[in-house]
């Protein structure tokens, strides 16, 4: 079947997809996907029991023989991602795409919550940025879609470059270059080798790049054609950072307020408030999308309970951001504690970034530092205020009672750190 068969076929479905046979869209289209520990194949008349109108598989198997609505093909996975594409280049929407190393999700519902006060939008659902994610999100758009912005991760190098040229973006953003993933990029340079592969493919494709001139590893780029933000005066949109507990900043003569925590958040906000004004979303609009924004799901979620102000940052975790998170944590008045977990999928670099992260908590104004994780304790180190346990039942067994008032919680998601507010800060 040829890709303009099957979009037709997608369009009979109400341009619904599932790959999940336990939650089926009735009327979808249900890609059979294998993965590590499942094959799709083995659930796709399953699929079809439950709901789906479709099924696409990429087996062989005899008991398919005979079954309606069943479309064989080579393989499900590469023919979901060219329908993904085929699909992108049918709509007239305009397409950001953004990675980095930190931020990605923030910077994507922050620019989504703007520009969907002026325009129809869709954005990536959670943090669905991989090779299965992204084809599913391009899936999402309408006829009537304005705008989409697609958030890209990766692990590995090329993996922005393949993601990117099924985006075909108009626009191209890079939050930040951190240390993350470092299993697979080795080191920093390699993080922006990987990262500047959307920025690559924009520039070749005579593309508009978006520019945080704050960053000088964007600043190299500034030749090509951009619209630009930050500090700098030579920036199209120049921010200015107000003081407060939360972030509030200044764009010429006005003001918006938001609800969030950290100075690693101060990009995030000003990226997605630059995008608007370039797009002319109207200020008052963009204050009340930035206003109203409140971050969930383990980001930068503040949490007042157990007369504590608690600030949960769980979601994921490398060396940059955490050293963001404790340093913008260190300001805050009154008694200060964080709970840090283990930094995953670093490599090589594990143990010695473990050991800088608790180098660095050693010259930050908190009161009380304790770490989790074998990683952590691998480096643990002798320091009235630093605490060091393998495990977070360690932890619960040998912690009675968390004094400080103000707590910062953070670590990689397989540590799953959110769950020592039930278990632990009382």
């Amino acid at each position: 079947m040829n890709l303009k068969t099957l979009h037709d076929e997608f369009l009979k479905c109400g341009s619904k997809v599932d790959i999940d046979s336990r939650f089926i869209t009735k009327g979808s289209i249900f890609f059979a996907i294998k993965g590590e520990n499942f094959d799709g194949n083995n659930f796709a008349i399953e699929a079809l029991k439950n709901g789906s109108q479709k099924a696409v598989i990429d087996s062989n198997d005899l008991k398919f023989k005979g079954i309606k609505n069943i479309i064989r093909v080579k393989d499900s996975l590469k023919t979901l991602q060219n329908l993904a594409s085929y699909h992108r280049k049918k709509n007239k929407s305009k397409v950001i795409a953004l990675t980095g190393s930190n931020g990605k999700t923030t910077s994507k519902e922050l620019i989504n919550s703007v520009l969907g006060k002026k325009y129809k939008t869709i954005s990536t659902s959670g943090n669905y940025n991989n090779h299965i994610g992204v084809p599913l999100s391009l899936l999402e758009i309408k006829d009537d879609t304005e705008f989409s912005i697609i958030e890209l991760g990766a692990n590995n190098f090329g993996e922005i470059n393949f993601l990117t040229k099924m985006v075909q973006p108009d626009y191209g953003y890079i939050t930040n270059f951190g240390k993350a993933h470092l299993e697979g990029f080795i080191n920093l340079d390699g993080v922006i080798k990987a990262k500047t592969e959307l920025y690559n493919w924009i520039i070749e494709n005579n593309k508009t790049l978006i520019l945080n001139l704050d960053d000088n590893n964007q600043k190299k780029f500034q030749s090509y054609s951009n619209f630009s933000f930050g500090s700098k005066k030579s920036s199209n949109f120049v921010f200015e950072r107000l003081v407060g507990k939360n972030i509030n900043v200044k764009e010429s003569e006005n003001i918006y307020k938001s609800n969030m925590y950290g100075d690693y958040n101060y990009s995030n906000i000003c990226s997605a408030i630059a995008i608007g004004l370039q797009f002319d979303v109207d200020f008052k609009l963009i204050q009340n999308a930035i206003s109203s924004y409140i971050p969930k799901n383990n980001r930068s979620q503040i949490i007042d309970k157990y007369e504590k102000h608690i600030i949960l940052d769980a979601y994921n975790a490398n060396p940059t951001s955490v050293e963001f998170a404790m340093e913008s944590f260190s300001k805050l008045i009154g008694s200060k504690a964080i709970i840090i977990g283990d930094m995953l999928e670093l490599g090589d670099s594990s143990l010695q970034e473990h050991k800088l992260i608790v180098e660095f908590s050693n010259n930050l104004n908190i009161d009380k530092c304790y770490f989790i994780g074998n990683d952590f304790y691998k480096v643990k180190t002798n320091n009235k205020k630093l605490f060091f346990f393998k495990t977070k039942d360690d932890f619960y067994n040998n912690i009675s009672k968390i004094s400080e008032k103000n707590i910062l919680i953070k670590g990689s998601r397989g540590m799953k750190m959110e769950e020592i507010i039930q278990k632990k800060i009382k």
